[in-house]
């Protein structure tokens, strides 16, 4: 059965995510061994507004896109894998939300409590916004993240010849993305956009290839290509 309507409509939810992504990453926290510009910082509203909208909002944003893509890829070549794809998705954003959840509700009190002179808010700041349990469930699910836009990438890349290129740029751009928040975070903002770029053109592209409308090309890519 080919993909409906809605299938079509929620392609265009990765965009969205793209652009949430950048738009959240447009400034980044201080370090917290300079606690009392990280203090001012976590207590702002675009802190709150970047982790309850962007970052928890776009993350049931990504899962309900990377649907739509299965949707469209289920009954190509590669289904298995992107179904594997979607599954890693979720649960990569699933985990990440709780961690930025603890993050949009934890550190502003901490923020607060801090800037009107309670002491030993940096200590607890470190057993609980930067404890052992979140730094474990946000690191496991950044490698979940990076494993699912691998994944997900590798399935719309083999679904069909015309999509080599998004599905590429999709397996490339996300893990770029969560890397970059770690080691250069002044690239994190350009690929967040530019993820947004990727998955306007996906949304395009998957269903003039693989939708009702799509001529009957073989999803196996032709000897030539090889």
């Amino acid at each position: 059965m080919a993909p409906g309507r809605a299938a079509q409509v929620g392609l265009w939810l990765l965009p969205v995510y793209g652009i949430s992504l950048g738009l959240s990453t447009l400034t980044h926290q201080p370090p917290i061994s300079d606690f009392d510009a990280y203090a001012r910082y976590i207590t702002t509203g675009v802190f709150l507004a970047s982790h309850l909208g962007a970052s928890i909002l776009g993350a049931a944003l990504a899962v309900l896109g990377v649907v739509a893509v299965v949707a469209y890829l289920v009954a190509s070549r590669p289904a298995r894998l992107a179904v594997t794809g979607l599954v890693l998705t979720t649960l990569a954003q699933i985990y990440l939300s709780a961690a930025f959840g603890s993050a949009a509700f934890v550190q502003p009190g901490i923020g607060r409590a801090y800037l009107a002179g309670v002491q030993g808010m940096p200590e607890l700041n470190t057993d609980t916004a930067y404890g052992p349990a979140l730094v474990a469930t946000a690191g496991g699910a950044t490698l979940l993240f990076v494993a699912a836009a691998i994944v997900l990438g590798i399935a719309i890349a083999r679904a069909h010849r015309r999509l080599r290129a998004v599905g590429v740029a999709y397996a490339v751009l996300l893990p770029l993305f969560a890397i970059s928040g770690f080691l250069l975070p002044v690239v994190q903002c350009a690929a967040g956009f530019a993820v947004a770029v990727a998955t306007a053109v996906l949304a395009v592209q998957l269903p003039r290839t693989l939708g009702p409308a799509a001529s009957q090309v073989p999803a196996v890519a032709d000897p030539a290509s090889q």
